[in-house]
């Protein structure tokens, strides 16, 4: 069973022939580089300990994040939330522009 987007596609643990499997993971391989880059920009980086590339059966890259805390998660929607009204000038809807970090319990 698989979404419109192969998404929920299982990964692919047994290769079959001629399907691009490298061309899928070499894609969710830069894709993912890209968003760790910008998560250690952001200082984000060790909330996402679980960012790799993968493939599914039909050869469509995929970026897995890995399990993340909640707060990890509510702050990267925040943060999307902010880009995307950013580009469209939208400065009233009250996101946080930068990242509040939280100290780690000890």
């Amino acid at each position: 069973m698989t979404d419109r987007r192969g998404v929920v596609a299982k990964r692919a643990e047994n290769l079959a022939p001629g399907v691009p499997y490298v061309r899928g993971w070499n894609r969710a391989r830069q894709c993912a580089g890209a968003l760790a880059d910008q998560l250690v920009l952001l200082g984000l980086d060790s909330d996402f300990p679980g960012l790799v590339a993968d493939v599914n059966v039909f050869g469509d890259g995929l970026v897995q994040f890995g399990a993340v805390r909640p707060e990890a998660a509510e702050l990267l929607a925040s943060l999307i939330a902010a880009g995307l009204n950013a580009e469209s000038g939208d400065t009233t809807a009250g996101m946080p522009m930068s990242p509040r970090r939280e100290a780690p319990a000890d």
